[in-house]
């Protein structure tokens, strides 16, 4: 093996754990939570160390397999929605962030939207969602979705309760026009217990790169866990329909969730392996009249690492 030769696997090996390194930056927060529990509570080292070693061997086979689905999504064209639902600190973020990590962003894309502004709230209910559907050969994950008029805006007030009754009468409807016109609809609810979110919030106060997660409704949620509770109950009541089931994740212990979850949506969806042409590396043309302008040094951004 020639100098060139070990330099490209030296590069290649900083690549792969450059790969590492982003993992463990996403399993960050999870380190933090785990520093909050009681010393007692803690697994001994090896077995920490080695069930941190099978979630991330099967989270790397589950992401593998998220590409092949992704692959079959743009060949037959097929269109894929996936809501996330569940009280604030439940993990819906962390799962979305390993679904999408190592998807194409023109394929699989995240719709999280705001409150509503002054315009859209005079709009038919549905009317901003419908504007964020896939179209063939695409997967939009909604974290959190039209069931906010089921939750927080029952719980907090801002629909008032012909609003509410109206959502239950259109929700199943809008739901099975979906399904008609083509798309695959999946809804999970992220279930965690009262004690398990108290210490996430906990984690978050105490974070200073997680306090923005923390907003005054946030707050407000956990005050009034019950009421949330009772409107989640109402919610599955009324929305769990054949063509769109709600599918419950216990999400308490947040890798766990994450894993059962994508295994889950991956038996949900009909993929099979899709074939891909070889692929070669072209020579690269060389021009033997153009020579490489110098950059001027004051446009490189300092060197500080």
């Amino acid at each position: 093996m020639n100098a060139l030769d070990d330099d490209l696997v030296r590069r290649l090996h900083n690549d792969l754990r450059d790969d590492f390194d982003e993992e463990w930056e996403l399993e960050l927060e999870d380190r933090n939570l785990d520093q909050l529990a009681p010393s007692d509570q803690l697994l001994p080292a090896d077995q920490v160390k080695a069930d941190r070693r099978t979630y991330f061997r099967e989270l790397f086979r589950l992401q593998a397999e998220l590409v092949k689905l992704q692959d079959w999504v743009v060949a037959t064209g097929h269109k894929v929605v996936i809501l996330f639902e569940g009280r604030d600190a439940a993990g819906k973020g962390g799962v979305i962030k390993r679904i999408t990590q190592r998807l194409n962003p023109r394929v699989c894309r995240v719709a999280a939207l705001p409150a509503p502004n002054d315009r859209e709230r005079t709009q038919w209910y549905f009317q901003r969602y419908a504007a964020h559907l896939p179209a063939a050969g695409e997967i939009v994950l909604f974290d959190r979705s039209w069931y906010n008029r089921a939750g927080v805006e029952r719980v907090m007030g801002f629909c008032d309760d012909a609003q509410y009754e109206e959502f239950f009468r259109s929700a199943p409807e809008f739901e099975r026009m979906l399904v008609r016109s083509g798309i695959q609809l999946i809804k999970y609810w992220f279930s965690i217990s009262d004690d398990e979110q108290r210490l996430r919030f906990l984690g978050r106060i105490h974070d200073p790169l997680k306090q923005w997660k923390l907003s005054p409704m946030d707050l407000e949620s956990r005050r009034r866990w019950e009421e949330y509770t009772r409107a989640k109950e109402v919610m599955l009541e009324r929305t769990h329909i054949p063509e769109a089931p709600w599918w419950v994740v216990r999400a308490d212990d947040k890798k766990k969730a994450r894993l059962n979850c994508i295994q889950h949506l991956l038996s949900e969806m009909p993929y099979v392996d899709v074939e891909r042409p070889a692929i070669a590396l072209p020579d690269r043309e060389r021009s033997d009249d153009y020579s490489r302008q110098p950059v001027p040094q004051e446009i490189f951004i300092p060197e500080v690492y």
